[in-house]
C-alpha cells in the first residue's frame, strides 16, 4: 500500500502535466489503453484464462466505477493544485468506512462513526464553500472519493473470487473502451514526449492497481485505505517541483483533520481485530 501511493500520485502528476498541453479526454484515454495493453503484455498466453471472471458484473461495475472517478479527478486536477486534490480526496477512506456497513455488514461504533464527521469537517475546510476561494471544481474530488470508496469495497469482495490479474485486466477494459469512442471528437497528436508521457501514465496506472489489489487481498479496506494519506507527502512533493504549487495553511489543517479521523478509525479496527478472538 506503501507504494501504491507513490505510484497513483505519479500517476496523477504525470496527468496534469499532459492537461497543459492536451484534452483531459484524451489524457484520461492514455490512462487506461495503455494500461490494458501493458496488462495484456505482461499476460501473453495467459490472457484467456485472466479473461474469465466470476463475477463479470461486478469487474464490470468496479471498471466503471474506476473510469468515473478518474474522469473527476483528472478534470478537477488539470485546475486546481495537485496537493488540494489529493487532500479532499482524503475523505475517501471515511467513505470506505461508513460504506462498510451497508455493503461488507461491518460494524462501526458511535467512535468511529464521531471521527467520520471530523473528517468530512476537515473537507469542508479544505474547500471553503461559500468563500470564493476555491473553484467549484473541488467538489469533483469529494463525489470522486464517494465514488472510488465503492470501487475499493467491490476490490475487497472480488479479492476472494478472481485472481488478482483478472481484476487488473477488468480495472481498464470498461475505460478504454468508452474512451476510446470519445477521444476521436478530442484529439490532438502527440509529439514523441507525448507519447512516452501517455504511456508512463498508463504503467504507473497498471502498477499501482495492481499493488493495489494485493494489498486489499491480503486486509480489509477499513485496515488499508487509511495508508493512502502518505500521498500528500507525493503530492507536496510533486506539485511544487513540476508546478510550483504549495498547498495554503487551511489546506493543510483540512488534511490533518482528515488524516487524523482516518488514521483514528484505522486505530480503531486494530483495538476491535485484537479484541474478536479473545471475545470468541
Amino acid at each position: 500500500m506503501l507504494l501504491t501511493t507513490g505510484l497513483f500520485t505519479s500517476l496523477d502528476a504525470t496527468a496534469k502535466y499532459l492537461t497543459q498541453d492536451y484534452p483531459v479526454p484524451q489524457v484520461l484515454w492514455a490512462r487506461f489503453t495503455f494500461h490494458l495493453l501493458f496488462v495484456a503484455v505482461f499476460l501473453g498466453v495467459r490472457l484467456s484464462v485472466t479473461l474469465r471472471s466470476q463475477h463479470l458484473s461486478l469487474q464490470l461495475t468496479r471498471s466503471f466505477l474506476m473510469l468515473i472517478t478518474t474522469g473527476m479527478f483528472f478534470f478537477a486536477v488539470s485546475q486546481l493544485p495537485l496537493a488540494d486534490v489529493v487532500a479532499i480526496m482524503f475523505v475517501g477512506p471515511l467513505f470506505v468506512t461508513a460504506l462498510s456497513v451497508p455493503l461488507l455488514k461491518d460494524y462501526v461504533g458511535p467512535r468511529r462513526w464521531t471521527a467520520v464527521g471530523i473528517g468530512f469537517l476537515g473537507a469542508l475546510v479544505i474547500v471553503r464553500p461559500g468563500s470564493g476561494i476555491m473553484s467549484w471544481l473541488a467538489v469533483l474530488p469529494v463525489l470522486a472519493a464517494f465514488s472510488h470508496a465503492l470501487y475499493t469495497i467491490t476490490t475487497r469482495k472480488l479479492a476472494n473470487h478472481d485472481l488478482p490479474m483478472t481484476t487488473l485486466f477488468y480495472t481498464a477494459a470498461l475505460g478504454a473502451i468508452v474512451t476510446t469512442a470519445i477521444v476521436p471528437f478530442f484529439w490532438v497528436t502527440p509529439d514523441l514526449s507525448g507519447w512516452l508521457l501517455m504511456a508512463l501514465a498508463g504503467l504507473f496506472g497498471a502498477a499501482g492497481h495492481l499493488t493495489l489489489i494485493k494489498a486489499l487481498g491480503y486486509a480489509s479496506p477499513v485496515v488499508v485505505a487509511p495508508l493512502s494519506y502518505l500521498s500528500l507527502i507525493w503530492s507536496i512533493g510533486l506539485g511544487f517541483a513540476l508546478f510550483g504549487d504549495l498547498p495554503d495553511t487551511m489546506t493543510l489543517v483540512g488534511a490533518a483533520l482528515i488524516a487524523a479521523s482516518g488514521m483514528y478509525v484505522f486505530h480503531r479496527e486494530r483495538v476491535r481485530g485484537e479484541v474478536a478472538p479473545s471475545t470468541e
